[in-house]
């Protein structure tokens, strides 16, 4: 083999930095703390746990992340492989089988010839060329090491919340129905109606219930992309009919109008016995969830399988710490990826993950990088990540703000965003040959 990389932490940016180094000859050394040590968002041994029951999102070139997977794919993203593979219907996003998922990736990252799996938690930063993938959870000791190389900046925290599940046997599919907003897709989600007196009655239950203790947690820390429910509940009335209960584009079959809000249930698991609670991450305790959340006419029964939780969320300065390719400037053989760089979704630690693996690569075989530009979701994000002009850096979702806008005029949104998607894709078909 050309070089040893060490590659610490196997969710899912570790496990796609690992494969694409070991798919270029790179031997790799994955340093993974399960099942020896779990954090409190772990609840299995497999690698690339999506501890968030959120799916990997649309899967539409009009949205930027669907463009993020659809470039991914283009260049061999074993991620995007095995979710694929793994997929469940949820209209026009790519949700998947989350265990099914996990098992897909930890078996092609265990059975690859180049890569070696160590277990065990790692607390100091190893010799050598290094790409630290440890996410938003990374152990205290780790966390005060890598918190030493930068004695002149500041790690930064965040909180983010998960949303809770229930079985599909226990909703009231008197008071739900399968379908998707405006009939878009196949009909994957069930609704759930509530009345404008049945909002309300569970609106001021929302705003009123009691909150799980969590160290150091302010409303003004939470990253606005998992708002947890009852903080956005106290924003305002009408804040969540404009958010996770809105009810455009879903009109009752009952009635045939549409309700006053709607709560949607996405489908879990391959089986579809699981359902999530979409947008409902939450820090309530346990019993409030349940008592609260009953409220929701259909879920009045609902058996919970898991509650939603509370977690803190680490991430580095990185347009003060990084370059493009996510190594630390002036430390160059130490790189990160994933969710701890700031790129906050799982496509996104996934694309991280893909350019460092990639770039280090290319430099062990002293190959000259290749440049993503900002005209590809890929490069924007690691170019956003990167910008030192960005001053108060907060996690960032890829979005088509982030990148150039087009040379000409189009009309509509979506039709601006698929000439963008179009333009992405060309560019990246060029330099696939490259990769």
């Amino acid at each position: 083999m050309s070089g040893q990389v060490t590659v610490i932490g196997a969710g899912l940016a570790g496990c796609e930095a690992a494969w694409q180094l070991a798919e270029r000859g790179i031997g790799v050394t994955l340093r993974e703390m399960k099942p020896e040590k779990m954090s409190p968002a772990h609840h299995s041994g497999g690698f690339a746990e999506l501890v968030c029951s959120n799916s990997l999102r649309s899967d539409q070139l009009e949205n930027a992340v669907g463009l993020l997977k659809e470039e991914l794919r283009r260049c061999g993203s074993l991620i995007l492989k095995c979710a694929d593979a793994t997929r469940v219907e949820a209209g026009g996003a790519l949700a998947v089988d989350r265990e099914g998922f996990s098992r897909a990736v930890t078996e092609a990252v265990r059975s690859h010839p180049s890569i070696t799996v160590v277990e065990g938690e790692v607390t100091a930063i190893p010799d050598g060329e290094v790409i630290i993938a440890t996410g938003p959870l990374t152990s205290d000791a780790l966390s005060q090491t890598i918190a030493g190389l930068f004695p002149e900046n500041k790690y930064l925290n965040f909180f983010d919340a998960a949303a809770p599940i229930v079985t599909f046997d226990s909703v009231d599919m008197d008071r739900a129905w399968f379908a998707s907003r405006y009939d878009r897709g196949t009909a994957d989600y069930i609704n759930c109606a509530m009345t404008e007196e049945e909002y309300l009655a569970f609106w001021r239950e929302l705003c009123a219930a009691e909150e799980a203790e969590v160290h150091g947690f302010e409303d003004k820390n939470v990253f606005e992309g998992c708002m947890p429910v009852e903080v956005m509940a106290r924003r305002g009335v009408q804040t969540l009919c404009f958010g996770p209960l809105k009810p455009r584009g879903l009109p009752d079959p009952r009635t045939g109008k549409e309700p006053y809000a709607v709560v949607q249930l996405r489908r879990d698991n391959a089986e579809g016995t699981l359902y999530n609670i979409v947008g409902f991450q939450t820090h309530l305790k346990w019993g409030e969830q349940k008592r609260v959340f009953s409220m929701i006419p259909a879920l009045k029964n609902a058996e919970y399988v898991r509650y939603g939780v509370m977690h803190r969320n680490t991430y580095l300065d990185s347009p003060r710490l990084l370059d493009r390719y996510y190594r630390v400037r002036g430390k160059e053989r130490i790189a990160f990826a994933g969710q701890i760089t700031g790129v906050e979704g799982y496509v996104e630690s996934t694309a991280s993950g893909f350019l460092a693996g990639v770039e280090l690569a290319r430099r062990l075989a002293g190959k000259k990088p290749v440049d993503f530009p900002r005209e590809t979701a890929i490069g924007a994000l690691a170019l956003y990540v990167s910008n030192g002009s960005v001053a108060d850096f907060q996690p960032m979702n890829v979005n088509f703000g982030i990148m150039p806008p087009l040379d000409h005029r189009v009309k509509g949104k979506r039709n601006k965003n698929a000439e963008l998607s179009r333009r992405a894709l060309a560019i990246v078909d060029g330099l696939r040959e490259d990769l």
